[in-house]
């Protein structure tokens, strides 16, 4: 089979095969060494649907509760209260980090294995309210594709995401092929506790890094300690990552996706405040970043087909 076959013919398809064909091609002028060849990819809106809300955001609302009787002060902080009157467009105006407070909460007193049961037991059952399938079900096939002819190819694929990365752990590799270690994301303090079962790590309700915009490229250089020859995002978010990208020497390719299909999936951009894509929109070009159209370039979307969606714009 072709590669890529979930995209449509077209410039962003064929300049995606060339680069990858031109920087793994021995003895040719853009040849990228094996271990040089990083790509770094955002999770929410770039690999699977972040809209109307983040789907840890979601797992948070089912989670909230719990910690709101725990500890009744966190309802003075507008998320948590949004999310306790299941305010979706009160979260929806909030800033990205207040909204994902909530989420990281939903780690504390927990150790990474009791963590990652618990988002485990949720995921695999939990359903998108608008679109009608389970939230694991939402992955985008051609991003799948992309991730696997990547790595077809000699590169190492990571996971760089504003996202919990005990949450995006449990899935990445079922779901994209990324092993949890390559996976890079906002993250709470922890503890080492050794007890009678023996040494674990258990989660503390304090951020330790919030994996957004420049802190995106300060993590990659402590976690990957090279800089990426590629890049995919869908937002303002993703921008210093994707210039970061780019700025290096030898061939360079960094996209971004375009939210633009209400009928197989959701429309929006520069007015979705929780990931919102304007400044990054507005200077693609002058930058050197290719667009990719959810509508124009993919021919599906989803898995199972995509004429029963019941998607909209923002």
């Amino acid at each position: 089979m072709a590669p890529l076959p979930s995209w449509n013919d077209g410039a962003a398809k064929s300049a995606i095969l060339d680069f990858v064909a031109r920087t793994t091609r021995e003895g040719g002028p853009d040849y990228v060494p094996p271990a040089e060849r990083i790509a770094v990819f955002d999770n929410d809106g770039t690999l699977w649907c972040e809209f109307p809300l983040l789907v840890q955001v979601f797992f948070a609302l089912a989670e909230v509760k719990r910690l709101a009787q725990q500890d009744p002060l966190l309802l003075r902080k507008p998320a948590f209260r949004a999310m306790i009157d299941g305010d979706v467009k009160a979260l929806m105006s909030l800033p990205r980090k207040d909204v994902l407070e909530p989420a990281f909460a939903t780690h504390a007193g927990m150790t990474v294995e009791q963590f990652h049961a618990n988002a485990w037991r949720w995921l695999r059952q939990a359903e998108h309210p608008r679109l009608g399938r389970r939230f694991i079900d939402n992955a985008y096939v051609p991003q799948r594709e992309l991730l696997g002819h990547l790595r077809t190819n000699g590169f190492r694929t990571y996971i760089v995401t504003g996202g919990g990365v005990e949450f995006v752990r449990v899935v990445a590799e079922r779901l994209y092929g990324i092993p949890p270690e390559q996976v890079i994301g906002s993250s709470t303090k922890m503890k080492l506790e050794d007890g009678p079962d023996g040494m674990v790590l258990r989660k503390l309700p304090e951020l330790g890094s919030f994996d957004d915009r420049d802190e995106k490229v300060v993590n990659i250089a402590l976690h990957i300690g090279r800089r990426p020859v590629f890049a995919f995002g869908n937002s303002d978010g993703d921008l210093a990552m994707i210039r970061y990208t780019l700025a290096g020497t030898g061939p360079r390719m960094a996209w971004y996706l375009h939210h633009d299909d209400a009928t197989r999936e959701f429309a929006y951009d520069r007015d979705f405040r929780l990931s919102p894509f304007g400044e990054g929109l507005d200077r693609a070009t002058e930058l050197g970043i290719g667009v990719v159209s959810m509508k124009r370039d993919w021919n599906r979307v989803f898995a199972d087909g995509d004429d029963a969606n019941d998607g909209g714009s923002a």
